[in-house]
């Protein structure tokens, strides 16, 4: 049996990178509650590896109530104190206390918008956006609806959200579907 061919950053990688490629990279999400996590998880990856995120994944979902964000943003300083100690998350304070902003300024979103679904996916005017990459080189690290993103987000209070998070998010939630042609997800 032939092996899949995947997008280059997942092919021959760690289990854990296949399966997240596999099944949920690039594939439309429209829950609140999944895309509060991609945006926050995102975040914690600056400057780090995916993978290190992904493998820590379950554990984020522990320490931050299954990513519930009415309940993340009644944390208090004592909460930050009690996270910094937990080996199963990246342990930046600036990175848990983001966790703790992004959940505030995501109920307001939530407030204003309806959802924090239809507030992102208007950035992409409601559907994923497919691009035509033949390789990995070719995939920018952020576009033009990233960026406006990022300044929006920005806008209204939420941290870590540059514009290469914004595109990785927009990649994980499937706004947009950067899978390469050799991949046997290519929409082509």
């Amino acid at each position: 049996m032939a092996a899949k061919s995947r997008c280059d950053w997942a092919n021959g990688q760690d289990e854990v990178y296949q399966v997240y490629h596999d099944v949920e990279w690039g594939r439309p999400t429209h829950d609140d509650r999944e895309l509060f996590e991609m945006l926050c998880l995102e975040g914690a990856q600056a400057g780090l590896s995916w993978i290190t995120i992904l493998r820590r994944r379950e554990n984020y979902r522990h320490a931050f109530e299954g990513f519930d964000a009415e309940e993340i943003a009644l944390y208090d300083e004592k909460q930050v104190q009690i996270l910094k100690q937990d080996a199963g998350i990246i342990r930046n304070e600036r990175k848990i206390r983001s966790f703790i902003q992004n959940a505030k300024a995501f109920l307001q979103v939530q407030k204003e918008f309806g959802s924090f679904n239809d507030y992102v996916w208007g950035f992409v005017g409601g559907k994923t956006i497919f691009h035509d990459f033949s390789s990995q080189e070719e995939v920018p690290a952020y576009t033009k609806e990233a960026e406006v993103m990022s300044k929006d987000l920005k806008k209204r209070g939420f941290s870590f959200v540059g514009p290469t998070i914004c595109y990785a998010f927009m990649q994980a939630a499937g706004m947009v579907n950067d899978h390469t042609r050799d991949c046997f997800l290519y929409h082509g």
